[in-house]
């Protein structure tokens, strides 16, 4: 594992969520493309929690509080039981960009901690360095959902225009 390239991943994936959500507004981001999917806004809204409940939490837990419970999360059912539909995608995003700022000034003073540590939940083995590398991948899962949910925001805005030009989608 190299800390400095997962690092500098995590970086730049922040940068393309930013720029992924400039310009849409409250209810463009409450769009859901179809039943059961979520919305520019609950995207934002669990980004905001992973990153403050699950991947920091755990990894310092892994690196340095295993003598503590192992925090458990339910994203799933956070998205109805903190009612994400219901916020404000300014103010959401304020809070998660504020939190990964905070999450990379930790980082930055990790980069010397023992990556092989893990710890055995219920469900798995992950070691520090495996959480870290999730964490990255994390975003560009939902990097990926948010430029879909981008790609429907720009078939909504263009129509009745005809997008074949562009190419497969």
């Amino acid at each position: 594992m190299n800390f400095d390239t997962l690092y500098l991943e995590l970086v730049d994936s922040t940068s393309m969520i930013q720029a992924l959500l400039s310009g849409i507004s409250d209810e463009e981001a409450r769009i859901r493309p179809a039943p059961g999917s979520w919305s520019m806004l609950e995207v934002v809204c669990h980004l905001y929690d992973e990153e403050r409940e699950d991947f920091r939490e755990h990894l310092d837990f892994i690196l340095h509080r295993q003598n503590e419970e192992w925090h458990r999360i339910d994203p799933e059912g956070w998205v109805v039981e903190r009612r994400y539909s219901e916020r404000s995608l300014r103010d959401m995003k304020d809070r998660f960009f504020g939190e990964r700022s905070n999450s990379l000034d930790w980082l930055k003073g990790l980069g010397d901690s023992n990556w092989e540590a893990s710890y055995t939940t219920p469900y798995r083995t992950i070691s520090a360095g495996g959480m870290f590398a999730c964490w990255v991948a994390h975003d560009n899962l939902h990097i990926r959902q948010l430029v879909e949910l981008r790609r429907a925001h720009i078939e909504r805005i263009s129509q009745p225009l005809d997008l074949g030009y562009a190419g497969d989608w």
